[in-house]
């Protein structure tokens, strides 16, 4: 197929790279952002700057800029909160949407989005990591059947980014950080995954990465969960009553079992993107995924503190492979790596190891 899909970048304000990642497509062409007229100064500020960088219009009128563009696409990648309602939006409209993650803080968002998406007959990918080259060498493994039938799993997902200062490092008295304003400032060094009016905790920002490797490798739901939760590193976090550190037993379809834990754990605390590995057993063997996996080492005088000194080989491949995923989808109507229901069910596991690092029970995935 040699179609070009026209892309409209509605909000650009948190992961820019998503944007930047489908554009690495031959078959996607960025041609407008947009967003709503009546968001404040720093998402204009934001939005406006990424069109500049790619020489295209930005239109204050979401509608206006699907009806004026002939737009085939909507990347999504706004505050969480305004994720879905933007994909319902674009869906609405006829677009095929792609969208950053999480899918919503909110199920009932979630379940708008799902149905929205299956009235309008678009596809609907969350970006994501599953096409990375250790975690793609490890489905066709299982494939296989080398390690016969998986029945338990660990996963490791833990971010080294800073938040802020440390925890029980500001003095006592003062009040607490406000959690948009320190997102907005961490923009610059590419550390506001959580970006918007609602703090976020590790759960939800992390938390679909690990949990869309195990929906792709395992194919199974999960059915309930148990979780600790604590804001352990961070004062933003501690203030603003979310995790910044969590561990997760799940219990899945199939009778497999599986422990996830995740965090964000400062900068200081690892010299790549952070410690991510899988586990997996088997029936007759077993899998140790590194993530990163192939990397180098870059290590020089005067080396920025935000660089990463061990650089991932083909994470820009990822972006590519996600997008061509995409456009085969549409190409064949076929389904997408990481659809909205996968989301959704995603999105649920997260709201239940909330709750159940809120409450200390076990809590059942709806």
């Amino acid at each position: 197929m040699s179609r070009i899909f026209r892309v409209l970048v509605l909000s650009v304000v948190k992961h820019n790279y998503i944007a930047r990642g489908v554009a690495l497509h031959p078959r996607f062409e960025l041609v407008v952002v947009a967003d709503d007229a009546d968001q404040p100064d720093w998402v204009h500020q934001r939005n406006e700057k990424f069109a500049h960088e790619h020489g295209i219009p930005y239109v204050r009128n979401v509608e206006q800029a699907i009806s004026d563009h002939d737009v085939q696409v909507a990347v999504v990648s706004s505050e969480a909160e305004r994720h879905c309602e933007l994909s319902v939006r674009a869906a609405d409209a006829g677009l095929h949407v792609i969208q950053d993650k999480p899918m919503s803080n909110r199920l009932a968002e979630c379940d708008r989005a799902v149905e929205s998406m299956a009235r309008n007959r678009v596809k609907f990918l969350m970006w994501n990591r599953n096409l990375m080259p250790a975690i793609v060498q490890a489905r066709d493994v299982l494939a296989s059947g080398e390690v016969g039938e998986p029945y338990a799993f660990h996963v490791d997902f833990y971010f080294a980014k800073d938040a802020g200062p440390p925890k029980g490092s500001r003095p006592s008295g003062e009040p607490p950080l406000d959690w948009l304003e320190a997102l907005k400032a961490a923009h610059a060094t590419g550390a506001d995954g959580g970006v918007g009016q609602e703090p976020m905790g590790e759960l939800s920002n992390e938390g679909c990465y690990p949990l869309a490797y195990l929906a792709m490798l395992l194919g199974k739901s999960v059915r309930r969960v148990f979780a600790r939760t604590t804001a352990h590193f961070h004062q933003l976090h501690a203030d603003n009553g979310v995790e910044d550190l969590a561990s997760v037993t799940l219990e899945c379809d199939g009778g497999i079992v599986g422990s996830l834990a995740l965090g964000r754990i400062g900068a200081a605390s690892h010299p790549d993107l952070g410690e991510i590995k899988l586990h997996l057993l088997g029936t007759k063997g077993a899998l140790v995924i590194s993530e990163p996996r192939p990397e180098v080492g870059i290590y020089y005088r005067g080396q920025s503190p935000e660089e990463f000194r061990h650089q991932r080989l083909l994470a820009l491949d990822n972006d590519y492979l996600l997008a061509d995923d995409f456009a085969h989808a549409i190409d064949t109507d076929g389904p997408t790596l990481l659809d909205a229901e996968t989301s959704r069910a995603i999105t649920a596991t997260v709201a239940a190891a909330i709750e159940s690092g809120r409450t200390g029970r076990v809590v059942e995935v709806t």
